[in-house]
Order: C-alpha cells, then structure tokens, then sequence
C-alpha cells in the first residue's frame, strides 16, 4: 500500500500498489504465486481440518486421504467450470486451445482461471470417494472442512493480485488497486493511472471473517449433519454475489447477470436447503463420525478378534493347572 500526506501532515492511505512479478525463475522451472497461494491455501486447509476431525474422535490425518482424491478433482473440475464459463477466451478463430505449451491454452492452468464453484462440484465427488473409502460420514467431513475452505479461498485471493487480475470498477476511493496500464486486463482507454476496485482484498476480508463465524457456529450452535457446510455456502456465496457484480473482467451474461452471480444465486439457494432439509432429518447431535461399523480403533487398544494371527499373551497356567496337567499325562500313560 502507498501513503500519501495530507494537509494537515498525517499520513493516509493513497492506494494499493499491485506486485511488480508474478512469477520466479528457478532454472528451467517458473514458479507463479498464483500456484503459491493455492497451495498455501490447500494446506492451511487441510491442517485445520484435521484438527476439527480429530476432536471428533476420527483418526489423525485421515483428512490426507480423503484429500488424495478431493483435491485433484476439486482442481479439475474448477478448470473445467471456469472454461466452459469462459469459451471466448480459449475458443476462437486461429486459436489452439489443445496445445498445452502456448499460451492461453485450456491446459495453462498456472495462468489463473479456476472456478470455485466448479472446485466445489469436483471437490465433492472426490470427498464422497474418499469419505467411503475411509469410513467417515460425509456431511462430518463438509462440516469440519468448511472453515478451512474459507480460509483457503482467502489465501487464494492473494493469487489473482499478484496475476493483477479479477479486479473491479474503477474507482477513486483511497484503497483503489494500481494496475499496470500495459496489462492485458486493462480496460482501453482509461488513462495509465486509473485506480480500481481490489475485489480480490474485499473477498479476503469477507472469507476470513466467515472463518471466524463458522467457528463460532460449530462450536456454540453445534451445526452438524452438513449445515454447517450449508452456512458455508451461504456465507461464501452471498459476498461473492457482491464482488462479482463490480469485476469488469469478460465473462458469459445470462439474463443479464454473469454467470458466476447465477452460480453464486444458486449456492446461496442450495445452502438454505441444505440447512433447512438437514435440520429436519438430523435434530440431534452425530453419535460418531465415522458411519456404522467403521470406527476408527485407536492404536492402544487390541483388536484380537479383527486378525487371525491371535497370539495368547495370558499368564502362564499356575500349580493347581500345572499339576492338573501332569496327573492328565501319567493317567494316557
């Protein structure tokens, strides 16, 4: 951020500069703090939500496997959301949108354009593959994801302002975000010094005090059976209505909304469901977070009767027994 003097001497917020690269070279490898952030954000979120799980009674990091599938299709389906809602940019005449080495290509993923709504749709069927592979309840696993998607949503932002991307109107407030004039997102014909809307600091601001709020919401209203996820939808999805409205990047317009104000239209739909429906089903409390039959048996504790190579570790037979035994021998001789 610059600061600028006012008249009276003090100094105020001018505006938000945006970051001179967005990329660093390690030999042949450039590495985007785009990729950075994502990353930062998928872990930060699968630490507390590992934290969240495990005092639920789940077993420690069983979050990594469930997150073995989540997270690689939470990645293809944003792409495949963010193109399908983007055909222009990828789809036109002279264009090679299957060659994963130019620019612009579908494939070019590391140049920004994912979709969360499409991460969610991923997401969720690599959550519900893993949840049945490990035993834990879905709706468990929504739930104590849910801060933790917030906060990784978040983190992520950082990465669209160091694409200088995804920015909003232009306006002459004091925290306006400096784009350079020589972007490619930058509108024609405004001059060099247009100050615009950070969309990507509004979504920051919002997410991490949704994260608090969902904290606040499984601990004190106890939101189980997914309304909590169902919270998070709502939460997420009516911020994003907000900033989505003022961003001038090129998008599809239906009925003259763009389509991520109709996706977010609808998580706030589909999250009120999932409050209201859920509450209904579930009024109680989750008795386990693990569905019937496969609980998670601490490592402290034997299991004899889940193996076949039971080994009889009692104590050995004492001289009543052993002179029992003896008797028994002498009398078969």
């Amino acid at each position: 951020m610059s600061f600028a003097l006012s008249s009276a001497g003090t100094a105020v917020l001018a505006s938000i500069p945006s970051p001179e690269i967005s990329f660093i070279q390690l030999g042949p490898v450039r590495v985007y703090f785009y990729a950075l952030c994502i990353i930062a954000g998928i872990i930060a979120a699968v630490l507390l939500t590992n934290h969240r799980l495990t005092k639920r009674g789940a077993e420690p990091w069983v979050v990594i496997d469930i997150a073995l599938l989540a997270v690689p299709l939470a990645i293809v389906g944003a792409r495949i959301f963010h193109v399908l809602t983007h055909l222009g940019f990828y789809f036109y005449e002279g264009s090679n949108p299957w060659n994963p080495f130019q620019p612009g290509s579908v494939w070019a993923i590391w140049e920004g354009g994912i979709a969360i709504y499409g991460a969610l749709i991923g997401g969720a069927v690599g959550a519900w593959l893993g949840c049945r592979w490990t035993g834990i309840r879905f709706w468990t696993f929504a739930d104590a994801l849910a801060p933790g998607m917030l906060l990784a949503q978040a983190i992520g932002r950082f990465g669209n302002w160091f694409n200088q991307e995804l920015f909003g109107l232009p306006t002459d407030l004091p925290w306006g975000l400096e784009i350079d004039s020589d972007n490619a997102a930058f509108p024609p014909g405004l001059p060099a010094d247009t100050l615009f809307h950070p969309t990507f600091l509004y979504e920051v601001i919002w997410n991490t005090a949704g994260v608090l709020v969902l904290l606040w919401a499984g601990r004190s209203l106890r939101m189980q059976w997914g309304r909590l996820f169902g919270l998070y939808l709502v939460w997420y999805s009516a911020g994003r209505i907000v900033w989505e409205s003022i961003r001038i990047d090129p998008s599809d317009i239906y009925l003259g909304l763009r389509t991520n104000v109709w996706a977010a239209i609808f998580g706030v739909v589909v999250g009120l469901a999932i409050i209201i429906v859920q509450r209904r089903r579930h009024p109680g409390t989750e008795p386990s977070p693990y569905v019937p039959g496969r609980e998670w048996k601490g490592s402290g504790t034997v299991q004899s009767q889940d193996t076949n190579d039971f080994v009889d570790l009692s104590e050995p037979p004492g001289n009543e027994v052993a002179e029992s035994d003896a008797t028994s021998t002498a009398a078969k001789k």
